[in-house]
């Protein structure tokens, strides 16, 4: 299977999000350090397979809003019944697979480049990827005093998250289709890309030191609330404007060994998505209360109000997109092609959403036999 260029896996693996593949990665937080939180709803009935606890990992971020949500209100433990849902909290993909490898978690929220940059490295036995989580919620958004038009980026500094993050490997791919050059290793040339974590973007984008940057929401709004102006939403790049940010995963030995309670968690994200987006606002507010409770801080309404709408919630892990985006980080020659036969097993969601009455998503071709 081939490997990940030596350049890119080193920034990845110190990075913090991961993103290598597809496109690369995530749309979410910095650091490596993992969060225990006590569970917030009590386990109550029968244990599934007498399993006493499973254990979930996700990031204290808005593309991650099926977890805080789902946590928030109880959802999936109640599918759960008496088997306790643990729950830890993560600022960075590469820990959060380490910590899947290491069995400290069972289930994790996480995206694309990150989940498929673990599976190459394991040579396919590390994890699956079984359901959808989030799409959308990244903009290209820059200072209206120094770019009007997408013409304008042209010689100006636009921050992306990192090398070879999602975010990155999607502005390097708009600058080529634009006819226009970028080193993608440096991120010298026709535009300058400069790799600059989210959490600090906004007040390198206030310093003067980019003139606007390619970021997923929240930051996109936070840097609204500053002056920045919404030049280009991604996902009018995207077919049906849709793109995979986040999926959820299982380990291989865990599915295998609890396939009941990989369907219980799937059945409350399942659930958590259909409440999310029958209650938007009440959702929102469920997002916020848990970002509040596991940071010490809730986004302001300036923040989140936009922010939140940008984001769609769906059980569709888009597969298709998936591919697409590895397909690009390969254009940008920050990756080798990878392969990604049997990155899904969808058996799980479909059973669920089939027991639903609902339709069943598809893995384009990336599942397992």
């Amino acid at each position: 299977m081939p490997a990940i260029r030596t350049t890119v896996r080193r920034s990845l693996a110190a990075a913090a999000a991961l993103p290598l593949l597809a496109v690369a990665l995530t749309a979410c937080g910095y650091g490596s350090q993992a969060k225990d939180e006590k569970v917030a709803h009590a386990a109550k009935g029968e244990k599934i397979g007498g399993l006493d606890t499973v254990k979930l990992g996700y990031f204290p971020n808005l593309t991650h809003a099926t977890a805080l949500v789902g946590d928030q209100e109880g959802i999936i433990q109640k599918e759960l019944g008496g088997t306790k849902l643990s729950t830890a909290t993560f600022n960075a993909g590469p820990s959060e697979i380490e910590a899947l490898n290491a069995g400290s978690i069972d289930i994790g929220f996480i995206g694309p480049s990150p989940a498929v940059n673990g599976y190459v490295k394991s040579q396919g036995k590390s994890l699956r990827i079984i359901g959808g989580s989030a799409s959308g919620g990244v903009k290209l958004v820059v200072n209206p005093k120094k770019i009007k038009t997408l013409d304008d980026v042209k010689g100006k500094r636009i921050a992306t998250p990192q090398l070879g993050n999602t975010q990155d490997v999607a502005f390097l791919n708009w600058i080529a289709e634009k006819g226009w050059k970028v080193d993608p290793q440096s991120g010298k040339g026709d535009v300058s890309v400069v790799r600059t974590e989210n959490k600090v973007t906004p007040n390198a984008y206030l310093s003067g030191s980019v003139d606007g940057a390619w970021v997923p929401e929240p930051t996109a709004s936070k840097l609204v609330s500053d002056g920045a102006k919404v030049l280009l939403d991604e996902s009018t790049l995207w077919p049906d404007k849709k793109f995979v940010i986040t999926n959820v995963i299982v380990s291989q030995s865990f599915l295998e060994e609890h396939p009941d309670v990989v369907e219980a968690v799937l059945r409350g994200t399942v659930k958590t998505n259909e409440w999310i987006n029958a209650n938007p606002d009440k959702a929102k507010a469920s997002a916020n209360a848990k970002l509040q409770e596991l940071t010490g801080k809730a986004l302001p309404p300036e923040v989140i109000d936009p922010a939140w709408p940008s984001i769609r919630f769906t059980d569709d892990p888009l597969a298709a997109t998936l591919d697409a985006q590895a397909g690009h980080a390969v254009k940008a020659d920050l990756l080798e092609r990878p392969d990604l036969a049997g990155i899904y097993d969808l058996r799980p969601l479909n059973k669920v959403l089939e027991a639903e009455g609902r339709p069943s998503f598809a893995d384009a071709g990336l599942g397992v036999k």
